[in-house]
Formats: structure tokens, sequence, C-alpha cells
């Protein structure tokens, strides 16, 4: 787990890929942080494993086999609990299955704000409604489905979407498919998102 202490009112719960708490993760709570936010990566994996690109497969298997999405869901609520009474606002940013979780998280009261970023498994819960704000990032596609189809269904319930060039992962500085300019636009999206509601945050960071 990354815990990041600003002593600051708002605390960001970011929630990892497949991949675990890598250093795109520490990097991503990096950048939260220089802005004062408080920030913690809860780890869905047993301390000190996490997965190379190379190994999706194995990393994806792993992820269902031994957390899954209820799981990781309620993992991420129980910080929830356990924090809430620090906090006057509490955020989540998810990474792809990070995003579903924090989607499944978003029918739960109390939280400010939901960012999922490429979350693709939202698909299989297209029925839940975020009691929240809620702000997703896709790419043009996806190779798995019909980005435009999915986000034709998610409108209907009112939440903020955007489309970025590039593909899944576009985000991360430390993947083969990063795209920088994508990344920045998506970063700086989220910092407004999250701004409206933290007047005192400084964003948008630069990189």
């Amino acid at each position: 787990m990354i815990r990041i202490n600003n002593n600051s009112d708002t605390l960001i719960i970011v929630v990892h890929e497949i991949y675990g708490v890598n250093d795109h993760m520490k990097w991503f709570c990096e950048m939260l942080s220089k802005e004062s936010l408080d920030v913690i990566c809860t780890n869905l994996y047993k301390q000190g494993l996490s997965f190379d690109y190379a190994e999706e497969a194995k990393a994806y298997l792993h992820f269902m086999d031994h957390v899954g999405f209820m799981h990781a869901s309620n993992k991420v609520k129980d910080v929830f609990q356990d924090m809430k009474a620090e906090y006057d606002r509490i955020f989540i940013v998810g990474f792809s299955v990070g995003a579903t979780i924090a989607w499944l998280c978003s029918e739960e009261k109390g939280f400010n704000g939901i960012v999922g970023y490429y979350g693709s498994r939202i698909r299989d819960y297209k029925q839940i409604t975020p009691a929240c704000p809620t702000l997703l990032f896709f790419p043009e596609q996806e190779h798995s489905f019909n980005v435009y189809e999915l986000i034709g269904c998610l409108q209907k319930k009112y939440i903020e979407i955007h489309t970025f060039k590039g593909e899944h992962g576009f985000s991360d500085p430390f993947s083969p498919v990063f795209n920088k300019q994508s990344a920045q636009l998506a970063f700086d999206r989220m910092s407004g998102f999250i701004n409206k509601k933290c007047c005192s945050t400084k964003f948008p960071i630069k990189w």
C-alpha cells in the first residue's frame, strides 16, 4: 500500500490495474501529492506482488482467481469507512480494473466523486447508476468491445465521459502505448473535476 499524508482535508483513493502497485501507481500518487492532497493506493494483492506488462494474461487470471471485482470493491469501501471521519472529501481514481472497481463503489453514498481511466469491464455492470459525480475516460478504440456503444449506454446516466487518442493504457508513462498528449489532457480533466469540489487545490499539474 502507498500512503502519502499531507495533512489535507481531501483524500484520493487510487485503485491499481491488474499489474498491482507498480511504478505507474507510485508515479501517479506522487503527482497527486505534489498538490498537497492525501493519497492512498490500497494493494489488492499480497504485499510486494506485482506483474510486468509482458505478463498481462497471468496478471488478469491472478486478479480474477484471487481477488475479483466484488472483493476488491468491498476492500475499497472498507478503506473509505476507515478514513471518512478524517476527511471532508474522498474521491476514487481507478485504472482499468481499478476503474471498474471505482464504478462499483460509486453506488456507495459518501464519496465526493470517482474517476475511471479505461474501465473496460464497466460494460458488465451497466445497470449501476452512480450516487456521486462520475468522470470516465476511454481510448477511442478498445480491442475487446465497441467504446461508443458503451458510452451511448452510460451517457443516459448523466455522467461525464471523454475519449482520447491512443490505446488502453494511454496515460501510463511506463507503458509502450503511452500517449503523452492524451495523458495530459485526461489529467487536466481529472484535475478540473476534483478542483470543483476542492477549491484549495492548485491544479493543473504539468509534466
